[in-house]
């Protein structure tokens, strides 16, 4: 009799059955199910399944501006939340076993919470009767409250960042805990300054945390329409709140699906040209 049990691979197989059914049921088989109705059309609120290329036109032609202002926006989210998640994993990665499971506990603390709660907070800190404002103008450094610090892309920018950062340095943090502290010790020992040794010895290490925290950052940014909405305004109109509007409003499945496609493909271009930069850039050095 063997010391350790085996199982069989057709048991392993049944094992494995509800994650799949998990999968195809709430993920591969609405991404399939969406992707062919974007070729459809509607009709009097029925969608009609007559394959064509139409919807795929209007949203490129009506909707080239607010799919690049959306790029643009979670390219500058997903970088700075990503290089202040760097930073933030690199401190708590520092600190030893004392200090650095407080930061941990701390950062994990912050995910507790809902989304909206934050969102509310946030908005009663920028509002024109919110602590900045009055603070400033107690200070006499504005006479006036500053309007612009909410429903604006600011907000948006602000908001998102601090929300996601907690998400970002979860990888960051494990990619540094599986660096053995003696490779910094040696790029030091050679002459390497405190930077050159992070930028040569660890950062090479780190990119696919790095590409995951960007990922997670930019994906959840493009595909955001409650945070554009409740601190953006009118100013700060990204996809989501259009994917949104089709699906919700005007009833029109096949356009928000068509929409959703073509967000979901710059996105994927995106992630990967940053993927393949980052690797070029780091692998120069």
């Amino acid at each position: 009799m063997s010391g350790g049990a085996t199982i069989s691979p057709a048991r392993n197989s049944v094992l494995l059955l509800p994650a799949v059914a998990v999968l195809v049921g709430l993920f591969i088989g609405p991404m399939v199910y969406f992707f062919i109705v974007s070729f459809f059309k509607v009709s009097l609120f029925k969608i009609v399944p007559t394959v064509n290329l139409g919807n795929y036109l209007k949203v490129l032609g009506d909707y080239a501006v607010p799919i690049a202002f959306t790029m643009a926006i979670s390219f500058l989210i997903a970088t700075i939340t990503t290089v202040l998640a760097f930073f933030v994993a690199h401190l708590i990665w520092t600190r030893g076993p004392r200090f650095s499971g407080f930061l941990l506990g701390a950062t994990l603390l912050t995910l507790f919470g809902g989304y909206l709660v934050k969102i509310y907070a946030w908005r009663t800190i920028l509002g024109r009767d919110g602590i900045v404002n009055n603070t400033l103008v107690g200070l006499g450094a504005v006479r006036e409250p500053i309007e612009a610090l909410l429903y604006s892309p600011f907000a948006v920018v602000l908001v998102l960042i601090s929300y996601l950062l907690p998400f970002a340095i979860l990888p960051l943090y494990g990619a540094l805990r599986s660096i053995e502290m003696k490779t910094i010790e040696a790029a030091r020992d050679l002459g390497a300054s405190p930077w050159g040794a992070v930028r040569d010895a660890v950062l090479p290490r780190c990119v696919p945390a790095l590409v995951t925290a960007f990922a997670l950052c930019f994906l959840v940014t493009a595909g955001d329409y409650v945070t554009p909405r409740m601190v953006g305004g009118t100013q700060t109109m990204m996809m989501g709140n259009f994917i949104e509007s089709q699906f919700g409003l005007r009833m029109n499945v096949p356009l928000g699906a068509a929409m959703t496609y073509l967000v979901i493909t710059v996105s994927v271009a995106v992630i990967a040209a940053v993927w393949f930069l980052l690797k070029a850039v780091l692998r120069s050095k």
